[in-house]
């Protein structure tokens, strides 16, 4: 089994695009699509018609996945963006920030 490199509940900072340099926590994976979704980031405006289960309608706001590629892992240490590598301790594979060397938590 192949150990991802980011996982639900990481901490992230967003790379490029429109909320360039805000961080949030990853709520979703999407592994086969290559994407993931940040709580409060990329946030995509629907309106919806009035239904019977929303007889009001109104305007919904979610956030939509983005690429995996658009994203870091903020380092425990700095919370700076850092690249993260696999390391194998007591025959179990972590994940270490290269930047720091700290352990990635999850």
């Amino acid at each position: 089994m192949a150990t991802a490199k980011i996982r639900k509940g990481d901490n992230v900072i967003v790379l490029s695009g429109k909320d360039k340099g805000r961080t949030g926590e990853v709520t979703r994976v999407l592994p086969k699509d290559g994407k993931l979704v940040v709580d409060g980031l990329n946030v995509i405006t629907r309106h919806r018609k009035p239904t019977q289960e929303n007889p009001q309608g109104g305007i919904e706001r979610v956030p939509a996945p983005m690429a995996i590629s658009k994203v870091a892992i903020a380092d425990p240490k700095t919370g700076k963006p850092t690249r993260v590598r696999i390391e194998t301790k007591d025959g179990k594979r972590i994940r270490v920030a290269v930047k720091s060397g700290e352990t990635i938590s999850g």
